[in-house]
């Protein structure tokens, strides 16, 4: 069963893990929609779905023809991500009747731990290093040529609202959950809805964050999709040097995107004090991967330029 990381949380007694994801997921649109599946051992192989079996009409005495779907095998390992918070043992001392400084500096290390999510979340690329899990570009595959890659124009150009149409239709089995952007993206998009005469559906989420809606699907903006993507004969051929972003249309579930993660799922481990220096140690750390299930289910805007 996927869950949420929010949800997770209120199933375990450990108040320091509660406090943890609460600082992840408050300011994350990725991760306060992304359900994650707990599973035992180092990986997880599945088949992803490429195509769906065809179906015809027939006579009586027709011969019948068979059609599958077409799957293609995929593994995605957990990866260990995670960093080590110390604190002086004096200054905890001292500080704590003003501030729990302990607490503080967990707090700084899971603001780092969902900043590298995130980033990972979009350009993790296993290939170039195998610490990582894959992100969603490489999921989708943007570097090539391909029906869930939907290109504003071969060289980039400027945002056009017709595009953004073809982008969510190009997520089959229902609407996206989510538009993934830039912040640039999303001021390109308030302005030509203000130059189309209308303004783009606002309400609040579920946390008291005020979120924009297109055609009825969530806007979520991540501070790590860059501005600066390279596209050229209509794919994208690098990450920085060109003025390009790109956005995503994606549905979460346990057959469409999905993250991995091991048992605990986010875990603050005390090691206790060190013995180099006068401090205490806590270990913040988790086994986590991404899983698209279905190729349907995720796309990309490629060649947003500025």
């Amino acid at each position: 069963m996927a869950l949420t990381l929010a949800e997770a949380s209120k199933l375990a007694n450990d108040l320091m893990m509660q406090g943890v994801v609460e600082t992840i997921v408050k300011d994350s649109p990725v991760l306060q929609r992304l359900p994650f599946i707990e599973i035992v051992g180092n990986g997880l192989t599945y088949n992803r779905e490429n195509s769906l079996p065809s179906v015809d009409f027939y006579d009586v005495g027709d011969s019948w023809v068979e059609s599958t779907p077409t799957f293609t095998q995929v593994t995605a390992h957990l990866r260990i991500m995670g960093g080590d918070a110390d604190v002086d043992n004096f200054l905890k001392a001292t500080r704590s009747n003003i501030q729990d400084l302990q607490a503080a500096v967990i707090e700084l290390k899971a603001k780092a731990l969902r900043q590298k999510f995130e980033e990972t979340f979009i350009y993790g690329d296993s290939s170039s290093n195998p610490k990582q899990f894959d992100g969603l570009r490489r999921l989708i595959n943007t570097s090539a040529a391909g029906p869930q890659v939907i290109v504003v124009a071969p060289s980039g150009g400027e945002l056009v609202l017709e595009k953004l149409d073809e982008l969510i239709d190009a997520v089959k089995g229902g609407k996206p959950d989510m538009l993934l952007m830039s912040r640039r993206t999303r001021r390109k998009l308030n302005a030509l809805a203000r130059e189309a005469g209308g303004l783009i559906e606002t309400d609040r989420d579920s946390w008291g964050n005020f979120i924009q809606y297109w055609d009825g699907v969530p806007i979520g903006v991540s501070d790590w999709i860059l501005d600066t993507h390279v596209v050229s004969g209509g794919v994208e051929t690098a990450i920085t040097g060109g003025n390009c972003s790109t956005i995503y249309a994606i549905q979460f579930g346990e057959g469409a995107l999905c993250g991995l993660t091991g048992p605990g799922w986010i875990q603050a481990e005390p090691l206790g004090s060190l013995e180099t220096k006068d401090a205490t140690r806590t270990r913040v750390k988790w086994y986590v991967a991404l899983a698209l299930f279905s190729a349907v289910k995720a796309a990309a805007l490629i060649g947003v330029a500025d």
